[in-house]
């Protein structure tokens, strides 16, 4: 099974943003930003229609048409993206029942259930203490601009 990026490439796309508001060019285009993410401009664009959904974004439309940060980058935490982008649990339940005469059967989905539920507010926790600020500068490293 494949991993899921849409999550790193929300980020990336935030971070990117982040960085050229700091340049002086708070607008960028889906063409622009995909450069950086190296990937299909219309990946970026659904990237974008989410995190606008979640208005982490703003978009503006005839000249000088482009995508910009609905927020400053320090109050846009990592568990905004990822609510915006992530429909689905991380982890899932059985999609059938499981055998109730099986003692595992029987006892899998509460046991997994609470531990997955552990799982997510830790994921949760760790991602609402990280803002894009952080994650440009940590991106920069010591890089000068």
């Amino acid at each position: 099974m494949a991993a899921n990026s849409r999550l790193t490439i929300a980020i990336h796309v935030l971070t990117w943003m982040a960085l050229s508001e700091r340049r002086g060019r708070p607008v960028l285009t889906s063409d622009r930003v995909a450069a950086s993410v190296r990937t299909n401009p219309v990946v970026v664009r659904r990237s974008l229609g989410h995190l606008r959904q979640a208005g982490l974004v703003t978009v503006r439309h005839g000249a000088g048409a482009g995508w910009r940060l609905a927020r400053p980058p320090h109050e846009i935490t990592l568990l905004d993206v990822y609510t915006a982008v992530e429909r689905e649990p991380l982890f899932a339940l059985h999609t059938s029942e499981p055998n109730q005469e099986c003692p595992v059967g029987r006892g899998i989905r509460p046991a997994l259930g609470r531990f997955y539920g552990d799982v997510d507010r830790a994921l949760r926790r760790e991602l609402a203490g990280t803002s894009i600020a952080e994650v440009l500068h940590e991106t920069l490293g010591t890089e000068q601009e």
